[in-house]
């Protein structure tokens, strides 16, 4: 019988995909009372007053464009946002946030931003600030990219919860 290899650094994949996938799921259930998801938020908040074309909003957003349509899709039959042409190339599409959007992005933050300072919250002010510093730092340096890979992980979408 063979024993697990000794770890010599903590595991940051399942660190962060834990705490990531917990978060999002706070955020989900504080925001499923709006009908919208962390998804749409995201996509709205940074839609909001630019002139983000769908694939550029994917990127901010971490999204795919299989999820980018999957999402507009669904903001639009919200009412939430459209997609205008853009005056710059007609075969993009420029992500435009509604008024009913607006309202509920701005409401939605509120209560993404209740989250996220409940849980800095949840640990003392010098760690918190040196934390989100951290992450800042390594999300804009050592993993701003992924590296090339023949087979990259797929993104889980979110699972759905309750009965």
């Amino acid at each position: 019988m063979s024993s697990a290899p000794l770890r010599t650094v903590p595991d940051l994949a399942f660190l962060l995909t834990r705490a990531g996938h917990v978060l999002t799921t706070e955020l989900t259930a504080a925001l499923a009372d709006l009908g919208i998801t962390p998804r749409g938020q995201c996509v709205l908040i940074h839609a909001l007053g630019n002139q983000y074309t769908q694939g550029q909003l994917a990127e901010l957003c971490a999204l795919d464009k299989t999820t980018m349509v999957v999402t507009l899709d669904e903001l639009e039959r919200a009412g939430l946002a459209r997609r205008d042409p853009s005056p710059a190339d007609r075969r993009a599409r420029i992500v435009a946030v509604t008024e009913a959007g607006q309202r509920l992005v701005e409401a939605g933050q509120k209560i993404v931003d209740r989250i996220h300072r409940d849980i800095l919250n949840s640990l003392p002010e010098v760690e918190a600030e040196h934390f989100v510093d951290a992450l800042v730092n390594l999300t804009a340096t050592r993993l701003a990219e992924p590296v090339p890979c023949d087979t990259p992980p797929r993104r889980r979408a979110p699972r759905p919860t309750g009965p």
